[in-house]
């Protein structure tokens, strides 16, 4: 046990690499064959990586309804550590119209290569592989940026007004699409608006996107705009396009009004008394300066760390040597484990508190079921509740469930993490066993957004599922790695969506109460 224990804690910890480089990957696919002859493909790529033999998804573009030859515009960023190999799958996969989840979509390929290949090449291009191993006529482009300099974000919102129409029975139904020009000339997608259907005068919804992405740090870098009129067939016509910088778009700090009149050059050419296609406004330009998880660690934001054992009747009874419980005079049982694996030495009592806590309860205990998660939540949301309206980053709460098997009152749960949401809070689950976890992965959000029984979208992905079985024979840094791999993005997340700075750590100094 103390083995364990001790290469745990020797490894772990959120100490930064010296080798970590911050990567952008962009992907684009060209070829994607029909579903049929009715209709094209609705294409997302689906981003892996492997950890000790095992594939687990790391984030996911968007959906391009009706596209052969996709350009996505969801970046993909991703930690480089030159000194490891890390194996990365590209899955692409077509997403059925009304469901942007992966259980009801059709695989369409494959590609694995390494994050190095990746970063030395700049510009990785390969065939996609079929089930077998088949090549097809599909490719997938991935472009490697490393990330430098400014890391803050800007929060832009756009609209347009008199747009041309393009449509014969309804008015165009416009999207704007906004690209930074590369020092080699080439371009690159930053961002791709939603599409307001049948308005020739759109307000587009704001979005963020970091200055590295939009610009590269470069505020007199060009941003090439063009605006569009989707059409279902992917065919979409073009309206026209304006150029600017982002020097020209920080101006609307100042009180000026920004707009430019979008262009039709074919339009400008042949048409005497053209003026413009419409003219694009920019509504709202703000700075936001992002912080990182050390920034509010060193600020004083502390980890309040609550653990939840399963004790359902369903791990077996503690004594027989079968039991998930059973205490092993040589050998921890998987509870123990995943237990261990958690670094908590630096709270009151530890986690060999935690795990005496567990050993000295068994014997005593009576074990029952339902299996219900939701009060549990619940009960560590109230806490979160409460230190939200102190607006202060203080205290981040997370609670590791470890469970054997599939959940009772699943309604319940939903409900109570998307009202968790919303909180300073974030939900690990660690399956043991071999039972059924597909509710588990439900939670995590890996087959599309977890709503509540109600249809509420979660306000923030907060559940990070892990089966334990996958860790067996791997080191109790793996696990522990995989489990708090989300906790910093979704501390920073929280904190930078709600506007509340780390203290600096003058401040955090004063406000500090000492035991005598």
């Amino acid at each position: 046990m103390s083995n364990i224990y001790e290469s745990a804690e020797a490894t772990l910890g959120f100490i930064s690499s010296p080798c970590l480089t911050k990567v952008e990957l962009r992907v684009a696919c060209r070829g994607i064959s029909d579903r049929d002859a009715l209709s094209k493909p609705d294409p997302c790529v689906v981003l892996k990586m492997q950890s000790h033999g095992q594939w687990f998804e790391v984030d996911r573009t968007e959906v391009i309804r009706s596209s052969s030859s996709p350009v996505f515009s969801k970046i993909f960023l991703v930690d480089y550590y030159f000194e490891e190999v890390q194996r990365l799958r590209f899955e692409l996969h077509d997403i059925s119209s009304g469901n942007n989840g992966l259980r009801d979509a059709d695989f369409l390929g494959a590609m694995e290569c390494t994050l190095g290949q990746i970063v030395s090449q700049r510009k990785l291009i390969k065939a996609l592989l079929k089930q077998g191993n088949t090549a097809g006529k599909s490719s997938i482009t991935v472009t490697a940026e490393e990330l430098s300099g400014n890391d803050d974000y800007v929060e832009l919102s756009f609209s347009a007004r008199k747009l041309d129409d393009k449509d014969f029975f309804s008015k165009s139904d416009p999207f704007l699409e906004i690209f930074r020009i590369n020092d080699d000339g080439t371009e690159s997608l930053v961002h791709r608006t939603e599409t307001i259907m049948n308005n020739l005068s759109p307000v587009w919804k704001s979005f963020k996107v970091s200055l590295n992405t939009l610009c590269s740090g470069d505020h007199d870098r060009e941003l090439k705009c063009t605006v569009w009129d989707w059409d279902s067939n992917g065919k979409h016509d073009f309206i026209g396009e304006f150029q600017t910088t982002f020097k020209e778009v920080r101006a609307e700090q100042e009180g000026k009004q920004i707009q430019w009149e979008c262009i039709n050059p074919k339009y400008q050419m042949k048409k005497k008394n053209y003026r413009n296609s419409g003219v694009v406004i920019l509504n709202h330009c703000k700075i936001i300066k992002m912080y990182s998880f050390l920034d509010y660690i060193m600020g004083g934001c502390q980890i309040q760390f609550t653990v939840a054992i399963d004790f359902t009747a369903s791990n077996g009874d503690p004594r027989n040597s079968c039991s998930l419980h059973y205490i092993h005079p040589y050998q921890p049982n998987e509870y123990l484990k995943a237990l261990v694996a958690n670094p908590l030495h630096q709270s009151s009592f530890g986690i060999q508190g935690v795990v005496e806590a567990y050993q000295n309860c068994l014997p005593k205990i009576q074990l029952y079921g339902p299996t219900n998660i939701a009060p549990i939540i619940q009960k560590v949301a109230s806490s979160a509740s409460e230190e939200m309206h102190t607006k202060e980053a203080m205290e981040y709460f997370i609670l590791l469930i470890l469970t054997d098997g599939v959940i009772t009152d699943m309604a319940d749960t939903r409900e109570a993490i998307v009202h968790a949401s919303h909180l300073p809070m974030s939900v690990i689950i660690v399956g043991v066993g071999n039972a059924d976890f597909t509710d588990m992965q439900i939670l995590d959000g890996d087959d599309g957004i977890l709503r509540s029984p109600k249809g509420e979208p979660v306000l923030r992905d907060i559940v990070q599922f892990v089966p334990f079985k996958d860790f067996k024979h791997a080191s109790p840094a793996a696990l522990a790695k995989s489990v708090l791999a989300e906790v910093p993005n979704q501390v920073v997340d929280y904190y930078n969506a709600k506007g509340i700075k780390p203290k600096c750590m003058s401040d955090y100094e004063s406000t500090r109460t000492f035991s005598p």
